[in-house]
């Protein structure tokens, strides 16, 4: 099929993009990387009037480092707009967050990491995204810009439900802010995906630190398993404090998927997912505290 006929904008500044966002309404749909937008036009499932394409607006991409706050540590900005592939390759983010880079490398394949953006696959909100899991696990805060001005918005309050975000009609996500990484830190992505899309059926986004021969701090996301990606946080109140031992670590991950209703597909019983949120933040964890110990030789 082919989608019903629509404009097309392609404004150079944010405010342009949010004036045509308000003249149209839910009639407007935005355009970044188009992976998620363009299938379901052409299936009529969606059919916007107008598409807004905001790639012409610098302010949307790139990778900075800023300080958020006066006498705060410098931490990290990336555009919405921006790549999964710029985030791949960067060496900002490689060497002060590379958990955001091994995630950006997990994403899709090539063509799509191209192509693809953080900001759309963040906004649309599949619960089989890979961004969702690293953006708990690291403290995330989304910018939201609306004619009004600019809000913020933890990434634990902007995942609401199935393809539903804290995102207001009107608003454009702008940034994604990343605090800076305690000393001693380390973070893995493990996930296993779903060898036609290469969607998550289940992945886990471990950020922890290290020290005195124990996890000092454990922040975990956890996506594919649910309506949409989650913190187990007894899971990492067991983390916080467990030694360095394997088995201690199995013991700890073993809360991975309480309280979770998971979901059942074609792909995935909901046993099955239940049973890779605990082996994978099992091996999420093993993974980082290798590296946070790897740091320190």
């Amino acid at each position: 099929m082919i989608p019903t006929s629509f404009e097309y904008a392609a404004p150079a500044s944010l405010n342009q993009a949010l004036a045509l966002l308000q003249k149209y309404g839910e009639d407007a749909k935005i355009l970044t990387g188009g992976h998620s937008l363009i299938p379901l036009m052409k299936l009529r499932l969606a059919r916007p009037s107008m598409v807004i394409d905001l790639r012409k607006i610098k302010r949307l991409s790139g990778i900075h480092r800023k300080q958020f706050e006066p006498e705060k540590p410098v931490g990290l900005e990336i555009g919405a707009a921006t790549t999964h592939a710029e985030i791949q390759r960067s060496e900002v983010v490689h060497k002060g967050w590379p958990l955001l880079s091994e995630t950006a490398g997990e994403i899709g394949d090539m063509q799509v990491r191209n192509a693809g953006t953080i900001g759309g696959s963040v906004v649309h909100a599949d619960p089989a995204a890979d961004w969702p899991a690293a953006l708990l696990a690291c403290g995330a805060t989304l910018v939201l810009a609306g004619l009004q001005g600019e809000r913020t918005v933890p990434a634990e309050d902007f995942f609401v439900g199935l393809m539903e975000s804290a995102i207001r009609p009107g608003e454009i996500l702008v940034a994604i802010r990343f605090p800076a990484r305690a000393k001693g830190s380390s973070g893995a992505y493990r996930k296993l995906a779903q060898s036609a899309s290469g969607f998550a059926l289940t992945g886990v986004a471990v950020e922890l630190s290290v020290g005195d021969g124990q996890i000092a701090t454990a922040r975990v996301g956890i996506t594919g398993v649910a309506e949409k990606a989650y913190r187990p946080r007894r899971t990492e109140e067991a983390l916080v404090g467990c030694t360095l031992a394997e088995d201690a670590i199995r013991n700890a991950c073993a809360f991975a998927a309480e309280g979770i209703e998971p979901l059942a597909d074609i792909h995935a019983s909901a046993r099955y997912r239940a049973h890779l949120a605990r082996v994978l933040t099992r091996r999420a964890t093993l993974a980082a505290v290798e590296r946070a110990r790897g740091s320190k030789r």
